[in-house]
């Protein structure tokens, strides 16, 4: 689906392409894909270098044409192994030719449309439409960060109640997404460091780009804090597993050692010998009461002990 925005004067959408306008391409169909090749003659791998979700955040030129992928958080909508991700985000420009291409349809793209219209300012030039894309990026980094944290705090809580399997894959899906997120923005952060001294900037894109570092720096520092406090609960949860199963096997133990003295007692007079009390009537009685003792006699200094 592609989309034509007039940026001048604030964001409006127009029925065609006009020059220096932003054209707007998200989840492109094969056609949307022909009319960018043969329409504006873009390099065909410029897309299926956008296309690959891998694909790690550069720039690079090619016969006048701009490519710079950034990297944008994702959620995914279906259930996945890692629900938090990131995508590619290409950023297309040529003379008075500006496209966006995602094949993804992700709300921050929405999110930077309804506010770029409500600014009712527009873009100043090419150069400025870029590092507001790399800010609202920034941003919704944060605010994906938000909701990894209440889903670990909603995790460590059903923990704290029962050690359960769901939960612990569930943290552990949530260090993967926060893997995905650090690698993401620590690639953003270099390539704006690069495009700063590519692209013409005046002072308000100067400006501009300091709010993208404040802002970038911070998401990074969320992504490494949440990180280390997900790895820290692991390991205490990992811990406690332990100490659970080795309370379990050393309960076990206790009680298999005063099962087995009754069982010795009963082995020494049911042998086929003889020992006195086969033909006392009170033979089973007194080999009954000394199986009692002794199993009571093991479970008394085991519990002295602490060892049931």
């Amino acid at each position: 689906m592609k989309t034509y925005w007039n940026t001048q004067g604030g964001l409006s959408q127009i029925d065609e392409w006009q020059p220096n306008c932003w054209i707007q391409v998200t989840c492109p169909t094969d056609e949307d894909q022909q009319m960018l090749e043969e329409q504006f003659q873009i390099p065909d791998y410029f897309l299926s270098d956008i296309s690959d979700t891998d694909e790690r955040a550069r720039y690079e030129y090619d016969d006048g044409w701009m490519l710079i992928i950034l990297r944008i958080p994702y959620v995914k909508e279906v259930r996945s192994r890692t629900p938090y991700t990131t995508v590619p985000l290409g950023i297309i420009h040529k003379r008075d030719v500006t496209i966006t291409v995602c094949y993804y349809e992700t709300n921050m793209m929405i999110d930077f449309v309804s506010f770029q219209q409500k600014r009712g300012e527009g873009f100043t030039d090419y150069v400025d439409m870029i590092f507001r894309l790399f800010l609202s990026s920034a941003v919704w980094y944060l605010k994906r960060l938000k909701q990894i944290s209440m889903l670990i705090d909603k995790a460590k809580r059903n923990l704290d109640r029962e050690v359960n399997n769901e939960s612990l894959i569930g943290l552990s899906r949530l260090q993967d997404s926060l893997t995905y997120f650090n690698t993401s923005i620590r690639g953003n952060e270099t390539l704006l460091s690069k495009l700063k001294f590519k692209l013409q900037i005046d002072e308000l894109d100067a400006d501009l780009i300091e709010d993208v570092n404040i802002e970038m720096t911070q998401a990074r520092e969320t992504t490494s804090i949440y990180s280390n406090i997900l790895e820290s609960t692991m390991d205490t949860y990992q811990s406690i597993i332990n100490n659970n199963m080795n309370t379990i096997m050393r309960t076990l133990t206790s009680v298999t050692i005063i099962l087995m003295l009754p069982t010795l007692v009963a082995s020494f007079f049911g042998m086929n010998l003889i020992n006195g009390m086969e033909s006392w009537r009170f033979g089973f009685i007194v080999a009954l009461v000394i199986s009692v003792v002794v199993s009571g006699a093991s479970w008394a200094l085991l519990s002295y002990k602490r060892l049931i």
